[in-house]
């Protein structure tokens, strides 16, 4: 056998085996994220609150407790977050929310949010008008290609 099939064996046994290894990651982590769901589910409740302010920030810069930041991987402490500053009751209060219902939060609105803990997972409007569509964000190309359509006379996208 010439040296080019023995790398190729080599190589094909490597990349079958990670295939396994991260099957094998993949089924346990799923597991692991539905007993949080789980969880999550058996302590929600529902509560009335004014939504003060809502930004992505790292979670040590969010002044959430001592107690959430020392529970979270380190991995974790410098990514950002989505965090809604809220007035529940007469208490202001720093909430992480989902990531999914984040931009659909209104910013100085009461609103009605399913909490779990520290964590928004829900939230319904109260009082005035929703928008039923977050605006959403283009990019700098997709802006910069719609000005050059426009000037051009064609339709934009």
């Amino acid at each position: 056998m010439s040296t080019g099939w023995i790398i190729t064996l080599i190589v094909l046994a490597v990349l079958t085996i990670a295939v396994v290894v991260l099957y094998f990651l993949g089924k346990r982590a799923q597991k692991r994220q539905e007993q949080q769901q789980e969880q999550m589910d058996a302590y929600k409740q529902s509560v009335s609150m004014l939504i003060i302010d809502k930004k992505k920030m790292r979670l040590k810069d969010a002044g959430l407790p001592q107690a959430v930041l020392e529970q979270t991987p380190k991995l974790m402490r410098s990514s950002k977050l989505p965090i809604v500053k809220a007035k529940v009751g007469p208490q202001v209060m720093t909430l992480v929310c989902d990531a999914n219902i984040f931009d659909s939060v209104p910013v100085k609105k009461e609103v009605k949010a399913t909490v779990s803990g520290i964590y928004i997972t829900d939230v319904k409007g109260l009082h005035g008008k929703q928008n039923a569509k977050p605006q959403v964000k283009k990019s700098k190309f997709k802006q910069m290609l719609e000005k050059a359509q426009e000037k051009a006379g064609a339709k934009p996208l």
